[in-house]
């Protein structure tokens, strides 16, 4: 049986089940059709493929997609690559069969002080993915790694590990990105960014988007290629969403942004499908096939992102938030503001906030991730509490009149969520609250107010909201909707259409984001410009300009 031919198979017996169920039993079996799929055939099961395959046969490069690292920890990272010598057919141009891949560490280029060493299998139901999770390394020290594979050795990376725990560290700096639409444009702010001196990045959703790309890459109009036609459809299927990650992590400035950086990731919407609530689909699909879609989605993501094995997803279920301490300077609590959410209010898109927007039982989060975010700021002694996640969390209206309408999408369409989640911040003592957000391809800065419908009162943290890679093209510096926005958000302290990302500093005084934009992104080699930079005091939170 093919790889393609097995997944044909598997989805029509998955169909199958799902369809005998109704919705209710459906969720509560945790997707009980796509469960059967993503959870039998698996490695060690009596569904997967057996037998080892030869890597000395391979006779192409396997190594075209990159490596990566991410979720740095004091003693660990993890480290990934995938193997691949024709990315863009099914199956990645090998057999249903595991092969053998070696892993090293060092602490040094050009690998004469190996720290690690070992040996892994590329499962064929993981699509020859690798997470390898070495321990015992050194805190706050960067190494480098690279895999081998028959006669193949992959390019070097780069990574990290995070301070210890009881570590009192004077900085950090950060990369926030997000929204990366291959059609929309080239990624020539990770070519920038692979430059910085990072202790990690932050992705902050919509690493790759469902839609079509036709065969000159949208917006990139290539003239030297023609991409495949298995590119030019929306991803519904495994198959589907796994190779559009082999579109996307084919680029060269991402790769090189992930062989310079350890990764944090979380999603958004477009790595299953665009304002997704939960269990409920944009349009409107039977229940069975949106989360066999959303099993797939999730199983195509951590396959293809360097995550660790707590976030293996489980059918149509994957826990992504998840909490990593820099030191005593910092905690990241990553949320996941899609997969637990109430659906829009009103319809969604913008709307006049009213009874059904602001009914107190709406979450975003979902209550048990809320009473995880809360829990942990009661434990934190780190001096910034830092939540790293996905839609604009300060209220933003749409104009200064009485009518005025809010994103339904956003925490401004959860309000009680909000308002949840800042009393449980002051209640946990949270003097120094900031988050990070993408989604939107602008550029913003906020203070956040405890009530934003009094201007004057108390600013209780900050939001750094960074601009897209590439979604939505060249953009512009003042949107029309710019002066409007100034007007109607005092706490609005930044509006900028830019492509580009961010660079998070913290230190001992402040936390300063400098906004970095390029002029052009429809075609390549645009170069890169500070174009704003704000920050916020230590206990004293409120932006001004730097």
């Amino acid at each position: 049986m093919t790889h393609s031919s097995h997944g044909d198979h598997v989805e029509q017996e998955i169909r199958a089940a799902a369809a005998q169920l109704g919705r209710r039993r459906f969720v509560t079996v945790t997707g009980a059709a796509a469960a059967l799929a993503f959870a039998t055939n698996m490695p060690g099961t009596a569904q997967a493929a057996s037998g080892t395959y030869d890597a000395r046969r391979i006779t192409d490069n396997p190594f075209t997609l990159g490596v990566a690292s991410g979720d740095p920890r004091p003693d660990s990272v993890v480290l990934w690559t995938r193997l691949a010598p024709r990315p863009f057919e099914i199956g990645g141009g090998l057999p249903r069969k595991k092969v053998q891949v070696r892993w090293e560490m060092a602490h040094d280029e050009r690998f004469r002080r190996i720290a690690r060493r070992g040996t892994t299998s590329a499962f064929a139901e993981f699509n020859h993915t690798v997470h390898v999770e070495p321990s015992g390394l050194d805190a706050d020290r960067t190494y480098y790694f690279r895999f081998r594979t028959g006669d193949w050795i992959s390019e070097v990376g780069r990574t990290r590990t995070a301070p210890s725990s009881r570590a009192r560290i004077s900085e950090l700096r950060f990369g926030l990105v997000s929204c990366q639409a291959y059609h929309d444009g080239y990624f020539t702010a990770y070519k920038h960014l692979a430059d910085e001196d990072l202790d990690a990045v932050f992705h902050l959703g919509d690493y790759l988007y469902e839609y079509a790309v036709n065969s000159v890459g949208g917006a990139r109009n290539y003239t030297d290629r023609r991409l495949p036609a298995v590119f030019n459809r929306e991803t519904i299927t495994l198959e589907d969403y796994r190779l559009r990650y082999a579109l996307y992590k084919g680029d060269p400035d991402l790769q090189a942004a992930h062989a310079a950086h350890p990764f944090i990731v979380t999603w958004d919407d477009h790595e299953t499908e665009n304002n997704y609530a939960g269990e409920q689909p944009e349009n409107d699909v039977p229940p069975e096939e949106f989360l066999l879609r959303r099993a797939a989605a999730y199983r195509a993501y951590w396959e293809n992102q360097p995550l660790r094995t707590p976030q293996r997803p489980n059918g149509a279920d994957m826990r992504l938030y998840r909490r990593l301490p820099y030191g005593q300077l910092a905690q990241f609590d990553v949320l996941d503001t899609r997969q637990y959410r109430s659906d829009q209010a009103y319809g969604d898109g913008w709307q006049v906030p009213g009874p059904e927007s602001t009914d107190p039982s709406r979450t975003l989060t979902g209550a048990t991730q809320e009473r995880w975010l809360i829990d942990g700021w009661r434990r934190s002694r780190a001096l910034w509490n830092v939540v790293p996640q996905q839609v604009t969390f300060a209220e933003r209206r749409s104009t200064s009149n009485p009518d005025y309408k809010l994103s339904m999408d956003s925490w401004d369409g959860y309000p009680a969520s909000r308002d949840r989640v800042l009393a449980g911040a002051e209640a946990a003592g949270v003097d120094n609250l900031v988050v990070l957000t993408g989604d939107v391809h602008v550029n913003y800065a906020f203070d956040i107010k405890r009530d934003f419908a009094k201007p004057d009162s108390r600013t209780v943290g900050v939001e750094f909201v960074t601009t897209s890679i590439s979604s939505g093209k060249d953009g512009t510096e003042k949107p029309d909707n710019w002066d409007r926005y100034m007007k109607a958000n005092p706490h609005l302290k930044f509006y900028n259409g830019k492509r580009g990302y961010v660079t998070l500093t913290l230190d001992r005084e402040q936390a300063r984001a400098d906004y970095k934009t390029v002029p052009f992104i429809t075609k390549p080699g645009a170069p890169i410009e500070t174009v704003a930079s704000y920050a916020s005091e230590a206990g004293n939170p409120g932006l001004h300009q730097v």
